[in-house]
């Protein structure tokens, strides 16, 4: 069963500012430093385009994790989305939205899609413990976009 983590955050930056940063894989790994995470494109491209991979390695909860995801849908500035390829989820689909708002504004949404292997115990991990944890790293992620963004 896919379990959604949806967060929206509001950006006083135009909708190509935040797009560009959310694309950074640079940006990305600054927003998570306290896992480790590193990035590794598919191109050498730092900025990722539709098509592109890019393999992120960190550490969660004690144990190293590595996935990589390719970005199978691009409409810049409005949205873009990427989908594992190869991880530990059974699927991961994540959406990232990005809408005008009124001073130069960006409400910027991610609709995080995860399922879990293991059948019915993944399922039950997903939602207790996984959802949580990926609400804050996304939320953790947002602000670091938003303060870049702004700081421009």
């Amino acid at each position: 069963m896919a379990v959604l983590v949806e967060v929206v955050t509001l950006v006083s930056a135009p909708p190509d500012v935040v797009f560009d940063l959310e694309l950074d894989v640079d940006v990305h790994s600054a927003s998570l430093s306290g896992s480790g995470e590193t990035a590794t494109t598919s191109t050498g491209r730092r900025t990722l385009g539709l098509g592109d991979e890019v393999t992120l390695t960190s550490r969660h909860g004690g144990l190293s994790w590595r996935l990589t995801s390719r970005v199978t849908a691009y409409d810049r500035p409005v949205r873009f989305v990427d989908e594992q390829v190869r991880g530990p989820f059974r699927a991961m689909h994540h959406e990232h939205l990005f809408a005008a708002l009124p001073g130069g504004r960006t409400r910027m949404t991610d609709r995080f899609t995860v399922t879990a292997p293991a059948g019915v115990l993944g399922d039950l991990v997903a939602r207790v413990v996984l959802a949580p944890y990926v609400r804050r790293l996304l939320r953790q992620r947002a602000a670091h976009i938003r303060r870049v963004a702004e700081g421009r």
